[in-house]
């Protein structure tokens, strides 16, 4: 794709990957969570094939999903929750997915894994010449110079939005939108003695607990410009808030105008546009313009979100996603415990990104090496 950065505008004039058929059936890791789901409800009012399941430890909803979609496979995160799965052939743990992988022959794979955990099958599933529709953030947040985006196309309603609004026009930015996470009208003394149920009270919406708190402390938004800077080959990306989350993205033009995107707040729009390629009848409800009432842009305060201090570091420097990523990964346990305030997730995160600036790894083996190293320098 061609290069767009600071003051070097360029013509951004497709998206990171479309599939030009339907596909004829596909893999779904992730099932359970909410991008799983609402992946189903799209395989399902298409009848799209379901080859395979990937739950975590949610059996339960996993059992319904086999009785109603019929998998060929399925896979669970622990190997004590075999026999209450209700199918033939169980696969257990990140090998068990690499291997369920191999043994799949559907062109699509959705990745909507949460964490790390979702990186080697995204790299297995290019590797075996899948179409990914990807909306594990963290595989091009800590691996993105290692993966082809040519075989990706994001479930991710801000670079959803981003290749919607691209028309062959010269572009200058790229810009998405936050809706500021739980703690985004607090006063910032009182955020200091916030508790982890505190910020998993987000103010539009219901998702699994990682990415909400990603959300409170806007980390989710640092790793989206990244995503960005990797499927569009640019960092001249930002991030503004919009509360109400009706535009998703914006695309600033060399002519001086800009556009927005305005969708509601469902992933189905994306998941359909990333299985199918082109979607040429209703989805979504259209935006009831009268009914959303004022709009408001807001800058991310590092005050109150301190990640955005490293946001222009990370971008010019994106390798170092692997850092920030480990580090988030052990910090936000920690203040589920109660072992760390809210503000002290983010020092955690700092710190690990100034002790570890200088690594460079050359290659997913190198990753994983750095990952492990630094959830033990966190951890300690």
């Amino acid at each position: 794709m061609p290069s767009t950065t600071n003051h070097q505008p360029s013509t951004i004039d497709h998206r990171p990957s479309t599939i030009d058929h339907r596909p004829k059936a596909i893999v779904l890791l992730g099932s359970t969570g909410s991008i799983g789901v609402n992946t189903l409800i799209i395989a399902e009012r298409y009848d799209l094939p379901v080859e395979a399941l990937v739950a975590g430890t949610n059996i339960d909803l996993l059992n319904e999903q086999i009785a109603r979609f019929q998998p060929r496979m399925v896979a669970i995160a622990r190997a004590e929750d075999r026999e209450r799965v209700n199918h033939p052939e169980v696969y257990v743990g990140e090998e068990g997915i690499l291997e369920l992988l191999e043994r799949s022959s559907s062109p699509t794979v959705v990745n909507a894994l949460v964490g790390y955990a979702g990186m080697r099958p995204t790299l297995k599933a290019i590797e075996l010449g899948r179409h990914v529709a990807l909306a594990n953030k963290e595989s091009l947040v800590v691996a993105g110079e290692f993966i082809d985006t040519s075989n990706i196309t994001p479930i991710d309603s801000e670079h959803f939005g981003l290749w919607y609004l691209m028309n062959g026009r010269p572009v200058d930015r790229l810009v998405i939108t936050a809706s500021g996470g739980a703690f985004r009208d607090w006063k910032l003394e009182d955020m200091k003695t916030a508790t982890f149920a505190n910020a998993l009270k987000h103010p539009n919406w219901s998702m699994g607990n990682k990415i909400t708190i990603d959300s409170a402390t806007m980390t989710n938004k640092l790793f989206e410009l990244l995503e960005a800077k990797w499927l569009f080959d640019t960092t001249n990306v930002d991030a503004v808030i919009e509360k109400k989350s009706i535009i998703h993205a914006l695309i600033e033009f060399v002519d001086g105008s800009t556009t927005a995107h305005f969708a509601g707040v469902d992933m189905k729009l994306p998941i359909a546009f990333a299985l199918f390629g082109e979607v040429h009848e209703p989805i979504l409800p259209p935006t009831d313009l009268l009914g959303i009432g004022p709009l408001e842009f807001q800058p991310i305060d590092p005050a109150r979100y301190p990640i955005w201090q490293i946001k222009d570091h990370i971008l010019a420097n994106p390798h170092l996603g692997v850092i920030v990523n480990a580090a988030n990964e052990v910090a936000i346990p920690a203040f589920e415990r109660g072992d760390v305030t809210f503000f002290e997730m983010a020092d955690m995160v700092l710190d690990a990104v100034r002790h570890f600036d200088d690594v460079h790894p050359a290659s997913v083996e190198e990753i994983i090496a750095v990952d492990r190293e630094v959830r033990e320098y966190v951890k300690n």
